[in-house]
């Protein structure tokens, strides 16, 4: 086994609050440009082309999610498992880990971007898809697919990059994608008037320049982290360590694509497409107060795994509860600002007056618990940080399964469509006292069951 470089045993020895800085604020920055640019994507396809178009292009954050949940369940779970080997000292394990992770990327993509392109339009009707929504859902969907690939790429490798000690190099590879499809969309939606197609056109080619940056990274035998030969045959060993955790954020995000499904098809009935509009404004909102927590816990990541893998759990603990701290204050601060100015948010994306007085309705009622958002996702990093597998998954499935899905089924039947939007705030309260006594019991039992690197044994029988 080799030792860690210098920018990577600072995990182990830096104060973790610093720490915690120099990692999350480029994953904040470059988590929020790449919300951003999402958000831009909708605000053109709003303004430009009308309010079905933003209802169709809602419908496809099923489809989104289920390529992000697959991009997630390599990406997280290989670096989680990347900064534990790291932080036992053996970067053979690591490198492992990184090959089998390029090769489960590939597999995946080639796998559900099939499927897509056989079946999109039954697909898209499964998830609440109409007469009126179906075409600009199609359109986006066949324009987007070519990007795919190096969506999961840039994402997962980015995650990687980070593990490895490059912080700051991670941020950029997100600002180059957000910048750049940003610029696109201006072009391809308002000057050459492409619409649905010039806004998924865009996405493809920023993402594709992402993919590009992370992928140059880790051909450098220079780096902390590189691809090597000989890393890339699938180890069983090596698989199942990173799919473990990697389920975990996985699942949350395959929950999402039978909940979307779920919500469009009672909107449809109760309120019509514009209340599926609706939904996607207050789920645009919320990705952005959501992106900030999910880059504290990319610079969480990296600190609990070394960490934890050395031994050091006092600094696991410290780090922890200045990241829930920070996580809480800011969703609070979103849900403060959520419910005083819903019109202006909604206006931000549509001069439909009738898409407005729906949106506003839904965040006052959506959002009335979200200050307790933040502290969940946190514990949830922290048990997929600490290799706590099963934890990790039941913890992630409480708030969109356990609770939301019985809840969307139970209160429209009884509220309407305010009960649809009820359920988001009654889960996030169930869930959060769940989180709350597991991560209570964590804390007392933290380093009685370490957990191994799981390359380590692949790599010696390679």
């Amino acid at each position: 086994m080799t030792q860690p470089t210098s920018n990577i045993s600072r995990l182990a020895s830096a104060p973790v609050g610093r720490l915690l800085w120099e990692y999350s604020l480029p994953g904040v920055v470059g988590m929020l440009v790449v919300a951003l640019y999402n958000v831009v994507d909708r605000m053109f396809i709003g303004q430009v082309v009308g309010p079905e178009a933003i209802a169709g292009l809602a419908l496809t954050f099923p489809l989104m999610n289920i390529t992000t949940a697959i991009g997630v369940l390599v990406g997280v779970g290989s670096s989680a498992r990347v900064s534990i080997c790291l932080g036992r000292g053996d970067s053979d394990g690591a490198a492992l880990i990184l090959g089998n992770a390029l090769t489960l990327t590939l597999v995946n993509a080639a796998a559900y971007i099939t499927v897509f392109v056989i079946w999109i339009d039954p697909i898209l009707n499964a998830f609440g898809a109409g007469p009126a929504t179906l075409p600009y859902a199609r359109e986006y969907m066949l324009w987007v697919m070519p990007g795919l690939l190096m969506t999961n790429v840039a994402f997962g490798f980015n995650n990687l990059m980070r593990a490895s000690g490059y912080p700051v190099k991670a941020m950029v590879t997100m600002l180059i994608g957000a910048v750049a499809n940003v610029a696109l969309d201006s072009i391809f939606v308002y000057v050459f008037g492409w619409g649905m197609r010039g806004a998924a056109l865009a996405t493809d080619i920023a993402m594709g320049l992402s993919g590009w940056f992370v992928m140059q990274h880790f051909c450098s035998p220079r780096h902390t982290l590189s691809l090597r030969r000989g890393t890339f045959a699938l180890r069983r060993s090596v698989v199942l360590g990173i799919v473990s955790i990697g389920a975990a954020p996985s699942v949350v995000n395959a929950a999402s694509c039978l909940i979307n499904a779920l919500i469009n098809r009672t909107l449809v009935a109760l309120g019509g497409d514009l209340a599926i509009g609706a939904a996607g404004i207050f789920v645009t909102f919320t990705s952005l107060l959501v992106t900030v927590t999910l880059g504290i816990c990319m610079g969480l990541q990296p600190i609990v795994g070394y960490n934890y893998g050395a031994g050091r759990y006092d600094r696991v603990r410290r780090v922890f509860w200045i990241a829930a701290a920070s996580a809480t204050a800011i969703s609070l601060g979103g849900q403060a600002i959520g419910m005083s100015m819903p019109e202006a948010i909604a206006r931000a994306f549509t001069s439909d007056a009738v898409l407005i007085d729906s949106t506003v309705r839904c965040l006052r009622l959506c959002l009335w618990a979200f200050g307790v958002v933040g502290f969940q996702i946190v514990a949830t990093c922290l048990f997929q940080s600490i290799g706590a597998a099963r934890s990790s998954i039941f913890l992630s499935l409480t708030r969109q399964v356990l609770f939301l899905i019985p809840l969307l089924l139970w209160l429209p039947g009884w509220l309407g469509i305010d009960g649809v939007w009820l359920s988001f705030p009654a889960s996030d309260v169930l869930a959060t006292a769940v989180t709350v006594a597991m991560v209570w019991h964590r804390m007392r039992r933290l380093g009685s069951m370490p957990v191994e690197c799981h390359a380590t044994r692949a790599a010696a029988q390679g």
